[in-house]
């Protein structure tokens, strides 16, 4: 038989008869309840988070769009690998029948930008694209690739040809790659748009207006009227626009079946 030469023996100050009992699972549930206002205060500034049972997901684009290369931290920034498996989700998931993407963006990585515009182009449940902020740089694409967009009145879309950054190899063949980019760009926001490729060129290639010297500032009703947004709008407004696509959405597939 083996003894133990070391036996336990209680705390200092603390009678064996009588432990120290445990915190009731009550006291801690309501310790928990109390953390989440106090946690909604410090990183939102508010004690309550409105929360919808909804059949649209919304979907945010902002800041500067990061491709392939990892930008600084200080950076407001969305990453095209958190967007593309949410868009796979959300055709996937029989629950959500539309998409709505709030676009307040600068631009950022071309091949990125048009990856996300693309996947949204192609999905079978309709999207509302809103520009409200801005919608500049490869930020158009993305705006023209939902079914339906809107833009608000103070908000802005700078359409310029594409630009590169660090050591560029001065011959033949980077400016032949840097013009087919650009042709795709072109292609797809004509094809998606009601703006005339001819209008987009001029927009893409006019002098004057901005400090780099080439490209334009549409604002607002502007857009609409170049054919390159549909319609100016809020939030409502894309909402109602959106149950409209979804309730057609729904009637198309009935009658097929």
């Amino acid at each position: 038989m083996i003894y133990n030469d070391n036996p336990v023996t209680a705390p200092p100050d603390v009678n064996p008869e009588h432990p120290i009992p445990s915190p009731s699972p009550a006291k801690k549930t309501r310790q928990a309840k109390k953390s989440g206002p106090v946690e909604n205060i410090q990183e939102l500034g508010t004690t309550e988070v409105p929360t919808a049972k909804t059949n649209v997901h919304v979907m945010t684009i902002i800041g500067q769009i990061e491709g392939h290369m990892v930008l600084p931290p200080q950076n407001k920034t969305t990453k095209y690998e958190h967007i593309m498996p949410q868009l796979v989700a959300i055709e996937q998931n029989p629950e959500i029948d539309g998409v709505m993407l709030l676009l307040n963006t600068v631009g950022g990585d071309v091949e990125a930008g048009l990856a996300i515009a693309e996947m949204v182009a192609s999905m079978s449940k309709p999207s509302v694209s809103i520009v409200l902020g801005g919608g500049h740089s490869i930020g158009a694409p993305i705006a023209v690739s939902a079914t339906y967009s809107f833009i608000v009145e103070s908000a802005s879309m700078t359409i310029h040809p594409i630009r590169l950054t660090g050591l560029v190899i001065g011959a033949q063949s980077s400016f032949d790659y840097l013009e087919k980019m650009q042709e795709r760009v072109n292609r797809f926001v004509t094809s998606h748009s009601n703006i005339k490729e001819s209008k987009w060129k001029d927009l893409l290639y006019k002098t004057g207006e901005l400090s780099r010297d080439i490209g334009t500032s549409v604002v607002g009703r502007d857009a609409v009227k170049f054919g390159l947004i549909d319609a100016v709008g809020g939030i409502s407004d894309a909402m109602t626009k959106l149950q409209e696509l979804i309730k057609a959405n729904k009637e198309s597939k009935g009658l097929k079946q």
